[in-house]
């Protein structure tokens, strides 16, 4: 099928020039804003059946089709056949904010997400803890046990802080007033006036008792408006004053407006957020379970598990427990058991290898490899995944199985923010899930994966008649290789970039960089075969073979090549070290994008093996990645 034909029968499917408000497309998918998406989405289906159609992700109000390599073409023949005007085809103007429920999903993605690590680990070391307790190998007196209490509790006492500078760039202000407005919060002479019992005002005004530490709402909704705060204060006050008076003004409101009336605010609408997720498992009972632990896996695909997250906070501060993240964990032991039940039914090797390491990451808790790679791909495994995740659900809220330590991990190794008085019946929940994620999966079946000529792709048997994604100048004759890190920064694995499409190793296998300066250099010796007009995307051929696409940031195409600057052209030739793109970082971290950039071998295939050969931080020109 030719590219016209591709961008043809995308355009039918996602209704028509009509329906498009807007278009771009980065390095691996055509972006869409479309006035009305539910009949593209009902499409769905239709349109990854499409040949040259690698698959669909849809992100908030935009629609997205992932082509790969050859999007630019099919973008070409779009515009054309579309009649698409210039300005609403390559740029990021005009694009909807989205509905205000989106909107909120994406405050909370968006603030969340760069606190994981500090949450992750946090979470891990209060449940070693834990566990230290329950064997009695530490007392609750110690000094060293004290230490690390401090160290594993820091992060949840103080996240109010953490939450208020991610939400400030979230936002676009500036992160350090929201800092010291958190900070006034927990100030320990605040804390104690607080919890003193006694009646409280300011300048006549009651100030409600409220309790800051490890809150989620309160913050949020300050620092949202603490926003418009900074904004209208600095257009009134002259240049030459500013950076001594936006700042003070903005805390001698935010500070009091905060204490009055959005901080107990915030509490009310998670305390009654709280209150209903209880009484929905109080009048369901193990219904609530069943639904939200079959549900869960489909929560995640659209991000809207991190809208769960203050009402945890609130439950784990209130409460003591949470009783919403046993249902994640359910339905993440379910993807892993259908993984293993198509491993275990594939005839196709590579498949097989594919599906039963999807289904390990899958137990550790990182599931969108399993999700992506293989169950939804098949489409049956993923039905079974969902049926495994509600068994599980319905089991744990059956037995009342509670979490109590908040972590960003919900797997095998998370399973220690569950240690309490249903620890045992947590851990029992895991073999159900996974077994029954597995039957079901068994059962439904699945239509069998083809092997090719060179066993190297898999594609499922009914769609095997399928074109596979073209990537020119493919050598099928590769030479073993290492490549260089283009960019000083710390090393990420490929499957936590917040991507599905290169965490699931659809475009290739590689590894990412979160950078800690804004400039990309030549990973190896070879040729510019990409370079995209937004700048943020550049792909090279190495002289022994290698396709390398290096992906400056996540969703960066939407700055429309605003904060980059190239110093080569396409079809330039270039030696290792030499430099491609600058960058600024913070400028792009204060648009509300992630800067974290896949590093990706899209002709994975070529090769046996695609090795990640650092960890930590690394330097430009230190080698990254090994290919044989």
């Amino acid at each position: 099928m030719s590219h016209k034909e591709t961008a043809e029968q995308i355009l039918d499917l996602i209704g028509g020039e009509k329906n498009i408000q807007n278009v771009i497309h980065c390095m691996t998918r055509l972006r869409f804003n479309l006035h009305d998406q539910k009949e593209a989405v009902q499409n769905k289906a239709k349109i990854e059946a499409v040949k040259g159609v690698m698959g669909v992700n849809v992100s908030g109000d935009q629609f997205q089709v992932i082509i790969g390599n050859d999007v630019p073409k099919v973008f070409t023949e779009l515009k054309n056949i579309a009649h698409i005007p210039e300005n609403n085809s390559g740029s990021s103007e005009g694009k909807k904010k989205g509905n205000v429920i989106s909107r909120i999903f994406d405050v909370i993605s968006g603030s969340f997400t760069p606190l994981l690590p500090a949450i992750a680990g946090a979470g891990m070391i209060k449940g070693i803890l834990a566990i230290l307790l329950a064997l009695k190998l530490v007392s609750d007196t110690d000094q060293m046990y004290i230490i690390l209490n401090a160290i594993g509790d820091g992060a949840f006492y103080f996240l109010p802080i953490l939450l208020a500078l991610s939400v400030a760039k979230k936002f676009g202000s500036n992160i350090y007033v929201a800092g010291a407005i958190a900070t006034a919060l927990l100030h320990p002479t605040m804390t104690t006036l607080l919890t003193s019992g006694d009646s409280i005002s300011f300048l006549g005004l009651p100030v409600t008792a409220v309790t800051y530490s490890s809150s989620v709402i309160p913050i949020l909704l300050a620092i949202w408006l603490t926003t418009y705060v900074e904004r209208a204060v600095d257009k009134i006050i002259p240049s030459m004053f500013k950076l001594v008076f936006v700042p003070t003004i903005t805390l001698l409101i935010m500070v009091p407006v905060t204490l009055v009336a959005v901080g107990p605010l915030g509490s009310i609408i998670g305390n009654w957020l709280s209150l209903g997720i209880g009484a929905l498992f109080d009048h369901t009972g193990i219904f609530a379970g069943l639904i939200l632990g079959g549900t869960f896996s489909l929560i995640i695909m659209t991000g809207m598990h991190y809208a769960f997250t203050p009402v945890v906070m609130n439950n784990l501060t209130t409460n003591g427990y949470d009783i919403i993240l046993p249902a994640m964990l359910s339905a993440n032991m379910a993807q892993a058991g259908a993984t293993l039940a198509v491993g275990l039914r594939s005839k196709n090797k590579t498949f097989k290898s594919l599906a039963y390491s999807t289904s390990m990451t899958a137990l550790m808790g990182v599931t969108e490899p399993a999700m992506y790679g293989v169950n939804m791909r098949l489409k049956r495994p993923f039905i079974g995944a969902l049926i495994g995740g509600a068994v599980g659900g319905a089991f744990y809220t059956a037995v009342g199985v509670k979490y109590y330590i908040l972590g960003g991990n919900v797997g095998l190794p998370g399973l220690t923010s569950f240690i309490g008085e249903t620890f045992l019946l947590a851990v029992l929940g895991v073999p159900i899930s996974f077994v029954a994620g597995t039957i079901a999966t068994l059962i439904l079946g699945f239509e069998n994966v083809e092997n090719t000529s060179s066993d190297s792709e898999a594609v499922p048997q009914e769609d095997s008649k399928k074109e596979t994604v073209s990537q020119e100048g493919s050598n099928a004759e590769v030479k073993s290789e290492e490549l260089a890190s283009p960019i000083k920064g710390q090393v990420v694995p490929l499957n936590e970039v917040p991507d599905a499409v290169f965490s699931s190793e659809t475009m290739g296998k590689g590894v990412a960089i979160l950078p800690s300066e804004g400039k990309v250099v030549a990973p190896a010796n070879g040729v510019v075969t990409t370079l995209f007009a937004t700048k943020h995307a550049i792909g090279i051929k190495t002289e022994h073979g290698a396709e390398v696409l290096i992906h400056v940031g996540i969703d960066t195409v939407q700055l429309n090549g605003k904060h980059f600057t190239t110093h080569i052209e396409q079809d330039t030739t270039v030696k290792a070290g030499d430099l491609l793109v600058e960058f600024d970082i913070e400028a792009i971290k204060e648009a509300g994008y992630p800067i974290v950039t896949p590093v990706i071998v899209t002709n994975s295939a070529d090769y046996t093996e695609v090795m990640t050969t650092a960890s930590g931080n690394v330097d430009r020109n230190d080698k990254i990645l090994n290919l044989k």
